[in-house]
């Protein structure tokens, strides 16, 4: 009989993510759950590592017209176009609820230029309750989506640039698969100026009606998310991790096709610090809780005391 005293010791979850204090590894994916409220009545937040919105831009952006979500195999095919309510209405709308919600806040930040990205940085970094910002300079389903983040020196500059203009906040780039070597976008990534690193973004796709012979999509082609990616992220993440992140001590955030709790730890594995969770969501929108407390059972079946022991671990 076992003893009834006997307490079993409960794995520690908690990660530092470039000094972004989280609870766990979990985050959801900018782009997935809206600026928050869309997604709270369906899921506790406070129970996420992180929360990250959808895109900040300076001006409102409608996006590209419908259709602009096409189902596929194992996967999703999105061509938003960053649609979203701008800078100032973020701020006055938004911001308010965020505040509120319990769990660390990262915001998602588009623009056209040098100029663009600085200015919304420059607005948002003082918010006490925005952890981080994440510069989305790789969706492949806008015209000039992936002019930064397919060509490490445009990136390092682009970085470099913004730098100033994040001093209490985490700054985070968010790197495109869309390159004939990740790992170089990264190096520029982390001479401008990185916190942190997202890898990877969508890869650039396109779904065919064959009756009427036309892309499926009203923009022809769009970001692939999903489980179909996750073995080309999962060497993405080690890529980035064993030839820029580890020597320079830049923690990754994971993300491309995450699911259950073995997913998060093929991640963690990898060499990412955090993984996010996103076209997932739309099947079940608490998906990264479930996949939290698989991981935790794993830690304490083999026996593991933190998270942190499975980072980089791959043999």
């Amino acid at each position: 009989m076992a003893d009834p005293t006997e307490t079993t010791s409960v794995p520690d979850l908690s990660i530092d993510l470039a000094g972004i204090a989280m609870r766990n590894p979990l985050m959801t994916a900018s782009g997935t759950s809206g600026y928050g409220p869309e997604y709270a009545h369906l899921v506790d937040l406070h129970r996420l590592g992180a929360f990250v919105t959808k895109a900040v831009s300076p001006e409102p952006r409608k996006g590209n017209p419908p259709e602009r979500v096409v189902e596929t195999p194992s996967g999703m095919l999105n061509a938003i176009g960053l649609a979203n309510v701008g800078l100032e209405r973020f701020v006055e709308e938004k911001v308010p609820f965020l505040e509120s919600i319990g769990c660390p806040v990262i915001v998602n930040v588009i623009g056209h230029s040098h100029e663009d990205f600085c200015n919304v940085c420059a607005r948002l970094d003082p918010i006490d309750c925005i952890a981080g910002l994440e510069l989305n300079v790789s969706c492949p389903n806008v015209a000039d989506g992936l002019d930064f983040a397919t060509d490490a020196r445009r990136l390092e500059e682009l970085v470099h640039t913004v730098r100033p203009e994040v001093t209490r906040s985490t700054l985070i780039v968010k790197l495109t698969p869309n390159v004939t070597d990740i790992a170089e976008t990264a190096h520029g990534a982390i001479a401008g100026g990185a916190d942190a690193l997202s890898v990877i973004n969508t890869l650039q796709a396109m779904a065919i009606n064959v009756d009427t012979w036309k892309p499926r999509l009203a923009n022809r082609t769009g970001g692939l998310s999903g489980p179909a990616i996750r073995p080309v992220a999962v060497y993405m993440v080690n890529h980035v991790y064993t030839a820029a992140a580890r020597e320079a001590n830049v923690p990754i955030i994971g993300m491309g096709g995450i699911a259950t709790w073995r997913d998060a730890v093929e991640f963690l594995l990898a060499g990412a610090t955090a993984v996010a969770v996103g076209t997932a969501l739309f099947i079940d929108p608490r998906s990264p809780l479930h996949v939290c407390d698989g991981l935790a059972d794993y830690l304490t079946k083999r026996g593991l005391s933190s998270v942190r022991e499975l980072i980089g671990r791959l043999g």
